[in-house]
């Protein structure tokens, strides 16, 4: 196992004051697609920014396996990144969409990084979202409509752009068509996903192969904002509870067993200490009757004296759960990337938090984490500087079981976001990538792990499963 060799001493000692155990999770494949890439959509068109709509960018933001080789990757809102009108805070008309992607995972050694196995992404095709029923537009701005002009009878498109809403209805209201998708889970017979979003929070189902909207989940309204703004600033100061504009529901994790939907609040809701403060909220959904119940995250790390937004949320089984904690530094803003790291937390007997509000009364409550892999030190081992590590480490899933030296190890993939920005501001290659990495069960600490297409005998109906390269 030489290419292993050094690679736990320095994740260690890169995180000695988080961690209890020296890790043994480690990177074993790289794959990544140009940022300059065309997706499926048939959106060639330019969007107000002068961006082609069909732009490839930002897949990371969620990431879901569905069998094989298969995994549905989501952007978010679209490309905003290139400045045009601040008013919309620099939002587009792009629609939201999630791309079929086949992530071959062959085990040969890739001589370009010395890892044991190649990862070769293709992408096969794009889905677009959108609604039968009729949805709340934008005016005009800037000479620029806020309607998709895609839209047909039947089939009104939801869109990345922030003024579009109704304004006199609070944030969770299902027919504004403003939408910015962040986490994506496959339904347990694959026919349908989950979409969780960042301008209500929502928290919508929808059709795999055609994207039509087909089930609108009821959030507590705790969760929503009372008065709506296309300006991010302007929501936050005119509002004193419900979510931080652009840091609703970042993070969507379903339960092996397909009956629970466990999504993830990026920040702290206002009321509990905003942007900046300790306590997020993880919300559980029974899917089939839509009850819900939520549960207190600190997200304060000591060895940095600081609170880290949370980027993603992942079931290992029915009750834990793996939780990406990142800062906003490395490739995507030339700067130098420093927290990149996925916490275990179980919420077995952990108190239900519903009835309560504010930081001090949630963190009481606070489910306990332990680290199980930094993500950072362990890129860092295998010769990635600080700055070429991607600053939006967004997107997970796991993937097909490999072997590696003679040992069935499982598989966890991680994607960035480059806000759909093909070069660096400061001219540097901005791809879209992933990270694979590997771990047994005994790298779970006594946790049990739960594979849900590992445990389908046929996989989900209708599903590719793609090359059998990993054995």
């Amino acid at each position: 196992m030489n290419w292993r060799k050094g690679v736990f001493a320095a994740a260690y000692v890169a995180c000695a004051l988080a961690c209890t155990t020296a890790q043994a999770v480690d990177l074993i494949a790289i794959g990544a697609l140009p940022g300059d890439s065309i997706d499926h959509s048939g959106q060639s068109a330019l969007l107000e920014n002068g961006v082609r709509g069909d732009l490839l960018g930002g897949i990371g933001s969620g990431l879901a396996w569905a069998g094989g080789s298969t995994f549905l990757a989501l952007p978010d809102r679209g490309p905003n990144a290139v400045a045009w009108n601040a008013t919309v805070d620099n939002t587009t008309s792009y629609i939201p969409r999630f791309h079929t992607l086949h992530l071959h995972l062959k085990r040969q050694a890739d001589a370009a990084t010395g890892l044991p196995f190649t990862l070769q992404p293709v992408l096969a095709q794009t889905t677009l979202l959108h609604s039968r029923e009729p949805l709340h537009y934008g005016g005009v701005v800037a000479g620029y409509g806020a309607t998709p002009a895609s839209n047909t009878r039947g089939r009104f498109y939801f869109s990345g752009r922030s003024d579009n809403f109704d304004a006199s209805t609070s944030s969770s209201d299902p027919l504004d068509a403003r939408l910015d998708t962040e986490g994506i889970r496959l339904s347990r017979d694959g026919k349908s996903v989950f979409i969780s979003d960042e301008y209500g929070p929502y928290l919508y189902q929808f059709d795999r192969r055609t994207g039509e909207r087909l089930r609108v989940f009821t959030l507590p309204a705790i969760l929503a904002v009372s008065h709506k703004s296309p300006m991010g600033s302007k929501e936050i100061s005119g509002n004193t509870t419900g979510r931080v504009a652009n840091k609703g529901m970042e993070g969507l994790a379903i339960s092996p067993d397909g009956k629970t939907l466990f999504g993830f609040m990026q920040s702290p809701l206002i009321q509990d200490g905003g942007d900046g403060g300790r306590a997020n909220r993880i919300i559980a959904v029974d899917i089939k009757t839509g009850t819900t119940s939520q549960y207190a995250y600190d997200n304060y790390l000591a060895d940095k004296s600081k609170s880290y937004n949370s980027s993603e949320l992942l079931a290992l089984n029915e009750h834990e759960l793996l939780v990406l904690e990142r800062d906003g530094k490395g490739l995507g803003d030339d700067s130098n990337a420093d927290v990149k790291r996925i916490y275990k937390i179980d919420i077995q007997g952990a108190a239900d938090v519903s009835g309560l509000s504010g930081q001090a009364a949630l963190l009481q409550k606070a489910v306990p984490k332990s680290l199980f892999l930094d993500i950072a030190a362990t890129l860092k081992a295998h010769g990635l500087t600080a700055a070429q590590i991607p600053a939006k480490l967004e997107g997970m899933a796991f993937g097909e079981d490999v072997v590696v030296d003679g040992v069935t190890q499982h598989t966890l993939y991680v994607g960035n976001d480059n806000d759909f920005l093909a070069t660096t501001p400061g001219g540097l290659a901005n791809p879209n990538k992933w990270f694979v990495f590997a771990f047994t069960d005994a790298d779970l600490g006594g946790s049990r792990f739960v594979n849900q297409r590992l445990r389908d005998e046929h996989g989900p109906r209708g599903d590719d499963r793609g090359d059998d390269d990993t054995q």
